[in-house]
């Protein structure tokens, strides 16, 4: 079969460093092995460089993160990883068995739909002054729900013992919980699964303190 120049050349990640939807598309690429370009997308700079109409034909939400990959543009990060995961080689993203790859889909349906997106920026904008407290209740809120589901899928990893997307989505958010301020202390499962997968290559190249766009005072 012949390839396509598109799918020849390497992806772009039109992405932000401290982005949790950002980071998710890193760890799942590294995972997999895939070489691509950043392009960084600061969301503070300018009033936010994601509101240009140069972003916005990219990404009509004008969100972060945007994959251009193999002459195509994906705009959410579980669609990407899906995406890449039935296009490419490499370690798998999804069991194979299907309850074990539908407990995944629930926990990153969970982090994605139903923590991530009320504690973003977008929506910290527009709460104001109470911000912090809005972003720990709804993490709290969201973790309360998610370490009695963990406790009961989890093994070595979120689900059993082969890394799969639910730990993409979780290291992000246990990123901004600590951000925030939340005590992970209160939810063992979710702290140790962290601490396991923070030893794991993939996600330690593409944390937001050494990427490309992140500021100097952060770099490690």
């Amino acid at each position: 079969m012949r390839l396509s120049l598109a799918c020849l050349k390497k992806p772009i990640l039109h992405g932000y460093f401290r982005s949790s939807c950002s980071w998710r598309v890193r760890i799942a690429f590294a995972l997999k092995g895939i070489e691509f370009d950043q392009v960084p997308v600061n969301l503070i700079k300018d009033g936010g460089q994601q509101l240009t109409d140069q972003y916005k034909a990219l990404n009509s939400m004008q969100q972060v993160p945007a994959v251009q990959i193999d002459g195509i543009t994906l705009s959410q990060s579980l669609a990407v990883i899906q995406y890449i995961e039935e296009t490419r080689p490499g370690p798998r993203l999804l069991p194979t068995d299907p309850k074990k790859r539908a407990q995944v889909r629930m926990i990153s349906d969970l982090i994605a739909s139903g923590i991530q997106p009320v504690q973003n920026l977008y929506v910290l904008q527009k709460i104001g002054a109470e911000k912090l407290q809005w972003a720990q209740h709804f993490i709290q809120r969201g973790f309360e729900a998610l370490e009695p589901i963990l406790k009961e899928t989890a093994s070595k990893y979120c689900v059993g013992d082969e890394i799969s997307m639910a730990d993409i989505c979780l290291v992000p958010q246990v990123y901004n919980a600590e951000r925030f301020k939340v005590d992970v202390d209160q939810f063992p499962t979710i702290k140790r699964l962290n601490q396991t997968l923070m030893k794991v290559e993939a996600f330690k190249v593409s944390h937001p303190s050494c990427q490309p766009d992140t500021p100097a005072d952060i770099c490690t």
